[in-house]
């Protein structure tokens, strides 16, 4: 087994300027403010609009202000992975396409579909690539635009989800910093549960399926709320126990941002106290497999070299995933400005 860790050198993110707020959503739905804030913790969410700007309109942003902070030129990039359940097109991968509008080429990319926990995943791809020694620099991204596979008429889905991406840089660490350990797991049992029906080989996109309205999220609350509380503290309490941490010896924690209700329960079943958990899902709602790296972005400047960070996660499939971090450096010199 290599010696060779890989560590996260750099964050950066992109929200689209657009706003949805519950203002706006109470004149869509029969909801109101203060029901959406109860049951979910959300204020507003980021929309990108525009006619032909996809995923990869903000994963490229993202993935150039990283470059910019790190100082990496596009030609440095050994490989790029980008996490996201709403690509721009079937193919090619949104991965290339975020290439292509950044200026990196000649290199493998390629997108993760593990829904919410896409980002843990492709982070663990990507990590076990740089620990191969093959590779020196490689960018995750984690980008969805949420907003083109909801129902604005589905008062279910329609509060929850917004758009945005964040990316990382990883590196070989000098030291004992970095992705120290991730335990990544599927149910394919929970696919009724959490799904888009149709566009893919099953369903083909043909004119019934879209009037019938299947080319949206389709979720069942309540299933979905118990497994994820259930199966993210599970793992994450695994993966502290085998790496001989308790809540006490934790930074910080940050979990998927779904709703503000799974946060605090898991939090508490992992025995992690709230001043520790990473929460921004007032903010920008759950932008799915973007909602990890936007957290690390908004949170870089309180971040110090070996702060030990628990990453956990829950997403349709069913997936769940978990990842141990020792945090490799202190907030750089030219951080950007943040909301």
């Amino acid at each position: 087994m290599s010696d060779i860790l890989a560590a996260i050198t750099g964050v950066s993110g992109w929200l689209p300027p657009d706003l949805l707020t519950n203002a706006h959503l109470e004149k869509l739905v029969d909801t109101t403010d203060e029901w959406i804030r109860e049951r979910t913790g959300i204020y507003q969410r980021h929309i990108l609009r525009g006619e032909g700007r996809g995923t990869s309109e903000m994963g490229k942003e993202a993935v150039l202000s990283l470059l910019h902070k790190t100082g990496t030129a596009a030609e440095e990039v050994d490989m790029l992975i980008c996490a996201t359940v709403t690509p721009d097109m079937v193919f090619p991968s949104t991965a290339n396409i975020i290439c292509d509008k950044v200026g990196i080429k000649n290199i493998p990319s390629f997108d993760v579909t593990a829904a919410c926990s896409g980002f843990l995943y492709a982070l663990e791809i990507g990590s076990k690539m740089i620990s191969s020694g093959v590779y020196k620099k490689i960018v995750v991204v984690g980008a969805d635009k949420m907003s083109s596979i909801i129902d604005y008429t589905d008062r279910a889905t329609c509060i929850i989800f917004g758009d945005g991406a964040g990316a990382v840089l990883l590196e070989p660490s000098a030291d004992d910093c970095g992705v120290r350990d991730s335990i990544l797991r599927s149910d394919g049992a929970g696919a009724q549960f959490l799904n888009m029906k149709a566009g893919g080989s099953n369903y083909p996109a043909t004119i019934e399926t879209v009037t019938s309205r299947q080319h949206f999220v389709y979720q069942e609350g309540k299933m979905v709320f118990k497994f994820a509380i259930k199966n993210m503290a599970e793992i994450s309490l695994e993966l502290m126990k085998r790496n001989g941490l308790a809540g006490d010896d934790i930074q910080w924690f940050i979990p998927h941002q779904a709703n503000k209700r799974i946060i605090d329960s898991v939090a508490q079943m992992a025995g992690i106290p709230m001043e520790k958990v990473m929460v921004n899902i007032q903010h920008y709602g759950n932008t799915t497999a973007a909602t990890l790296p936007l957290c690390l972005w908004d949170w870089e400047t309180k971040l110090h070299k070996g702060d030990k960070l628990i990453l956990a996660t829950f997403g349709g499939g069913f997936t769940w995933a978990a990842t141990y971090i020792k945090w490799a450096y202190e907030d750089p010199q030219n951080s950007i400005e943040k909301r």
